[in-house]
């Protein structure tokens, strides 16, 4: 008998973003980690939301991605919850997004986090933020296509 895999290889998701950016262009990125980071992790001790991609010096590094430690961790391991992790790109992708930074005005959002084979990787996104009648236009939509789902399934 197969062992069944696990599907869902998601560790977190920034659904705020979703609502606050039009999204342009996505990127996958490795994270530089230490081996407490990875653990808590696993555990599932971390959150993206208010997270942010900036770049410096030619290389790109994520901030405010919170890494809450967990207790059995090593007492001579000094863990930062909040420290600035270096990302993990290919010269021309990091090319790409200094671009979209300096040229069109755009930000760069880190918008998911997800295991691929043993490897943490974050799904970054150059995005371009909202306008308030724009997330107003959003949300009408999104209840517009409920509303006319439900009409569908009570005349069928």
């Amino acid at each position: 008998m197969k062992k069944s895999k696990n599907t869902n290889d998601t560790i977190a998701l920034n659904k705020k973003a979703r609502h606050e950016y039009h999204f342009i262009d996505k990127f996958e990125a490795g994270l530089q980690l230490q081996g407490w980071e990875v653990k808590a992790i696993r555990a599932g001790k971390i959150n993206i939301t208010d997270s942010y991609v900036f770049i410096k010096d030619g290389e790109a590094y994520v901030s405010n991605i919170s890494i809450t430690p967990l207790n059995q961790a090593s007492t001579h391991v000094i863990s930062d919850p909040t420290r600035v992790r270096k990302l993990l790109l290919k010269k021309r992708e990091i090319e790409e997004l200094m671009g979209g930074l300096d040229r069109q005005g755009l930000t760069i959002v880190a918008t998911a986090m997800y295991w691929k084979a043993c490897w943490v990787k974050l799904e970054i996104q150059l995005a371009k933020g909202k306008q308030e009648h724009d997330k107003r236009d959003t949300v009408k939509d999104r209840d517009w296509a409920r509303q006319k789902e439900r009409m569908m399934k009570h005349s069928a």
